[in-house]
């Protein structure tokens, strides 16, 4: 994959304007609204932010989930089957600190979230939502040279983790009708000549929400149905156009519960996508780099590690992002390196710990990091 430097990419949710916010919590609501106007102000937004990633120097670029009103639970949108009770689920991390679970609770982005559950047939309902976002983001990026395009999509896991089930006998049935049922989306993305990310939360934030009375052994054979969904899922896709990111949960909390990455990172392994993003600049996880010490990166996978940190308005210096890549680069090789952000930095329309102007200004320094350190590694 060398470019002869460094590139740079990011996870995938990016600031609304606030108007574009109020139309979204109005849909979620289910108010009466023009789709066509939707539709226009969508568009605008796309355009904007396709413009903004290039300015701030941005390689791998993407529509920053302009069209979602979060990156997993636009899919009840697109899918039949959710018309259950609303599911909720328990951070453990936040249980002992009520201040910050009332502060996350009270969040806008998560009071207008709708998580209704499956209590019918998993089914594609709307064909033509994900072609609208592709015809968006090439018509964007066309206007600019020398960018690639991706676009993020739910993994069946994560659908699983935030819509309950009330309809298939068994969770495992659940799983893989959610497989079958994002196979569209995911097949549409790469037919367009788009890198799919598959959004993976579930392989680590399920481990102290979803799963958390599980064993670390039963956690690990849960994280298998996930993967062995995902690859399903992807099946007819070349594993170059994927890319996965997996986190423990973008939202400022303690963290403390947070499952270590070596106690999985061979599970993720097995995974399709050769690219791998993953949570390496906030303060539970920049330390875990050290893992690559012991062990080689396997043949064909790409790390992907967040050199900027997506809760925290500090902008890092461009000196401390490009030390962070070097770190990988002198453990797997300069040439399997790329370097990105932690997590989106709006997960859920109206949700996001940095201010929208310094998200500009973090991306132009992840892009001005990068030129350092591929000066010292080309």
């Amino acid at each position: 994959m060398s470019a002869g430097r460094f590139l740079t990419t990011h996870v995938g949710s990016l600031p609304r304007q606030d108007d574009l916010i109020a139309l979204m919590f109005a849909r979620e609501e289910g108010l009466p609204l023009d789709p066509a106007a939707v539709e226009a102000r969508v568009v605008a937004a796309v355009e904007d932010v396709v413009a903004r990633q290039t300015a701030a120097g941005i390689d791998v670029i993407n529509d920053g989930e302009q069209s979602k009103p979060s990156y997993a639970t636009y899919i009840k949108d697109r899918l039949n089957g959710f018309g259950g009770t609303g599911n909720s689920y328990v951070f453990a991390d936040v249980e002992a600190f009520p201040g910050v679970k009332a502060r996350i609770a009270g969040d806008a982005g998560r009071k207008h979230r709708k998580t209704p559950a499956c209590n019918a047939p998993i089914t594609v309902k709307d064909m033509t939502a994900v072609e609208r976002d592709v015809a968006t983001l090439t018509t964007a990026i066309d206007r600019h040279d020398g960018r690639q395009a991706f676009l993020s999509a739910a993994s069946p896991g994560v659908t699983a983790l935030f819509f309950a089930n009330e309809y298939y006998d068994s969770d495992e049935e659940y799983l893989f009708a959610l497989a079958e049922g994002l196979r569209h989306e995911y097949e549409a993305i790469a037919a367009a000549g788009i890198t799919l990310q598959i959004d993976c939360p579930d392989l680590a934030m399920g481990r102290h929400t979803q799963f958390r009375e599980l064993s670390l052994s039963q956690f690990r054979d849960r994280m298998m149905l996930n993967i062995e969904a995902l690859n399903r899922a992807t099946a007819n896709i070349p594993v170059e156009q994927l890319r996965m990111h997996m986190c423990w949960g973008n939202y400022p909390g303690p963290h403390h519960c947070d499952v270590p990455f070596d106690d999985i990172i061979d599970l993720v392994w097995r995974a399709r996508p050769h690219a791998i993003q993953f949570e390496a600049a906030n303060p539970r996880h920049a330390h875990e780099f050290a893992m690559f010490e012991r062990g080689s990166l396997p043949e064909g996978k790409v790390l992907i590690p967040g050199v900027v940190e997506c809760q925290s308005n500090y902008i890092e210096h461009p000196e401390l992002i490009a030390q962070r890549i070097g770190r990988y680069a002198d453990l797997v090789g300069r040439d399997n390196v790329m370097a990105g952000v932690d997590c989106g930095f709006s997960v859920h329309v109206g949700s996001g710990g940095v201010d929208r102007d310094i998200v500009w200004a973090k991306l132009a320094v992840l892009a001005e990091g990068a030129r350092l350190a591929s000066a010292r590694y080309w």
